[in-house]
């Protein structure tokens, strides 16, 4: 009887974690079967340490599903696996200076050096923002960061989960039916990017209202106020169709949507100001830096809502799809989100975020182009080089000077105006 029911047994074992798997993006697998809650104690740091090295030494390109067999008449187990291969073309690395060609006199030295030591020799650009007034405050490799973007793979779920908010669909803790008694919610989706969560929201939402809140967000138009090359990206006048994934295909990878830095570095700036959607301006000169007045788009009306994605955001660099971050910077809170996918040979790794200071906010994205080695947990990495680099430079803390009698305080980074 015992031999009988054994298949049985690990088949029942096994389903969870299947149906777990099967929510994921192929992406983000890899990452997502390594995760762990830890607490801040030494075995939790050390055990961060090891998931963050695993992820820069293994290939999340490959995904690898087992199918075990049990004979029950001799007692053995026979394990065949099946290996899905993805080829890139594209290098990950730079054979070429990247920034020549570069506006540099009107931006922060100190931020600008910070992102360049980030990248370092990645292929890629870095956008670095001041909330507070949509300044530009260092841009490396113009000519990427102004080109007409990519696929924003899952930083779209930002555009579509504050959509879903706003329309009242969810909470951050309404537990959504993925099938079955499989349940997720918005901050356990964001953290752990899953695809099947915001793909389910995309089709609750529909096509025009996806695409309405997407556009009010900054997608398909110019993120810059007179920035010369700048393109508009792409937002499509239809839904894919069903046989390419649809709507929902949409608002899990972002297919179909092309994405500028620029414009995802614009939402998540009014993510951290509390709704003001700022035209980015890139000054050229330091006096245009000194006499630059913040010029504002539109106001979002989703201040009351924003606590609601915060979490997840919060939680990607906690535990999620980000934490790699955390082997470089942890002094102070960091929000955003990953994406990674691939098209013709290139795959593409994003990572957008907002450090919250006590002195202010500072966003930054960084897109990353390239092959096997390029991907959004990477990116999250190469992001928490930048936070450490200008925490080091004591960045921060120089912008929040005493008071002298007779004389104002200099104004925070990213504080109210």
């Amino acid at each position: 009887m015992k031999r009988v029911f054994l298949p049985l047994l690990l088949t029942a074992l096994a389903a969870p974690s299947l149906l777990y798997a099967a929510s994921t993006s192929t992406a983000h697998r890899t990452v997502h079967r390594s995760h762990a809650r830890v607490n801040e104690s030494a075995v939790g740091r050390r055990h961060i340490a090891t998931l963050q090295h695993s992820q820069r030494v293994t290939r999340p390109h490959v995904v690898s599903a087992s199918l075990t067999t049990v004979r029950s008449t001799h007692h053995t187990y026979a394990r065949r696996r099946h290996h899905y291969y993805e080829r890139f073309t594209a290098s990950s690395f730079a054979n070429a200076d990247l920034t020549a060609g570069d506006v540099t006199a009107g931006e922060d030295p100190i931020v600008r050096q910070a992102a360049l030591d980030a990248l370092g020799d990645m292929n890629g650009t870095v956008v670095a923002i001041d909330p507070s007034n949509g300044r530009i405050l260092a841009m490396v490799n113009q000519k990427l960061a102004l080109s007409s973007g990519a696929e924003p793979c899952s930083t779209i779920k930002l555009s579509v989960a504050l959509a879903a908010l706003e329309e009242g669909i969810i909470t951050k803790d309404t537990p959504v039916n993925l099938g079955g008694s499989y349940h997720l919610n918005l901050t356990e989706a964001l953290a752990h990017s899953n695809n099947a969560y915001f793909e389910t929201l995309g089709r609750r939402l529909g096509f025009d209202r996806v695409r309405h809140y997407a556009t009010e967000f900054g997608l398909g138009e110019l993120a810059g106020y007179n920035i010369p090359g700048e393109q508009p990206g792409l937002y499509p006048d239809a839904p894919l169709a069903e046989n390419q994934g649809g709507v929902g295909r949409m608002c899990s990878f972002g297919e179909g949507i092309s994405m500028t830095p620029l414009q995802l570095g614009a939402l998540v700036a009014a993510i951290a100001n509390g709704g003001t959607l700022y035209y980015l301006q890139h000054p050229t000169t330091p006096a245009e830096a000194l006499s630059m007045e913040p010029k504002i788009k539109r106001t979002l009306d989703i201040a009351n809502i924003l606590p609601e994605i915060q979490d997840g955001m919060e939680a990607a660099v906690q535990y999620g799809t980000a934490r790699a971050l955390r082997a470089n910077f942890n002094e102070f809170p960091v929000l955003g989100k990953t994406g990674t996918c691939s098209n013709d040979g290139t795959r593409f790794g994003w990572f957008a975020s907002y450090a919250d200071t006590q002195y202010g906010r500072i966003v930054a994205v960084f897109f990353l182009e390239g092959g096997r080695p390029t991907f959004g947990p990477k990116a999250a990495e190469l992001t928490g080089v930048f936070y450490r680099d200008l925490w080091d430079s004591s960045y921060f803390a120089a912008k929040q000077a005493p008071e002298t009698p007779g004389s104002e305080a200099p104004t925070a980074v990213g504080a109210p105006q």
